[in-house]
């Protein structure tokens, strides 16, 4: 991997994003994807999954079950599947391990490799060569895009989810564990779409409403004609700013499209907004980027 130049970084703070070929290596790819295999070997099916129920009561309780274990991610590591693969009964109807969407949210904190490589030198060099002070990171995902049913990411901005005042603080960090193509669902953005603040924020819900989250405000729009493809081969990184408009489309390919993802935010003179679905917790406060 070559050493990142100061035009690279002017172009990142330009467009909302930049394409890092190759900045891992195969082995540091394969290293994880064989982490994450025997993590989901492992797994437990979480008891919301099971959702045989004959009562609406059961129904909402397998409902806020499902939300707290979304809610309470934060600090641990956790599954979730795509749609329609386990029965009423939590039985997978496919093999368990093209089943699963991704894996959230403290990889980085719990596992010894996603912790390496979020802390590894080239990580926290290119975070100084950015002008990060404080970093800190605040979540991890583990990312499968599953042939044929890992499903389309609508357009978004990272800062509807993971709100800092000021806005501009979050970066995200987005590796290809695969090649990323445009048959199985690699990222598109739209250049310089990080500049004109977020327009929807996505909020913990009041306690004792149906649903733990809700969304403030509305997306505009999006004009699909000024989304660019951003393919990228295995070891690849993009990194993403918080407010630049992005997608992927439906996997409609016979290949997955693994990444391993995580969230960095510039602690110094920031707010995390305390409406955030994630918060640090005493177990887990944010860990520092630089060690």
């Amino acid at each position: 991997m070559a050493s990142v130049t100061q035009q690279q970084i002017q172009k990142f703070y330009e467009d909302g994003f930049l394409v890092l070929e190759h900045f891992f290596t195969v082995e540091e790819c394969d290293s994880m994807r064989s982490q994450i295999q025997r993590i989901v070997a492992e797994m437990e099916v979480p008891p919301h999954c099971r959702t045989e129920f004959s009562t609406k009561e059961e129904e909402q309780l397998q409902a806020q079950g499902s939300s707290d274990y979304f809610l309470t991610s934060g600090d641990k590591i956790r599954f979730f599947f795509e749609k329609g693969v386990l029965d009423e009964r939590g039985n997978f109807l496919i093999p368990k391990e093209k089943s699963i969407s991704k894996v959230g949210h403290a990889l980085h904190a719990y596992d010894p490799v996603f912790k390496q490589i979020t802390h590894s030198s080239k990580v926290q060099e290119l975070g100084r060569k950015l002008g990060l002070e404080r970093p800190v990171v605040v979540q991890s995902m583990y990312i499968f895009k599953q042939p044929g049913i890992g499903g389309e990411v609508t357009p978004h901005q990272d800062a509807t989810f993971l709100h800092t005042e000021p806005l501009g603080r979050i970066l995200g960090f987005w590796i290809a564990l695969e090649d990323a193509t445009l048959e199985n669902g690699c990222l598109w953005f739209i250049p310089g779409s990080h500049t004109s603040g977020i327009t929807r924020r996505m909020v913990r819900a009041p306690s004792g409403a149906s649903t733990c989250v809700e969304f403030v405000g509305s997306d505009p729009a999006y004009d699909d004609s000024q989304f660019i493809p951003l393919p990228i081969s295995k070891g690849g990184l993009i990194l993403i700013h918080g407010e630049v408009v992005h997608k992927s489309e439906l996997n409609s390919s016979e290949s997955s499209r693994h990444v391993f993802t995580f969230h960095v935010m510039e602690a110094k003179d920031t707010s995390w907004s305390k409406e955030n679905w994630l918060q640090p917790t005493p177990e887990l406060p944010f860990p520092s980027l630089y060690t």
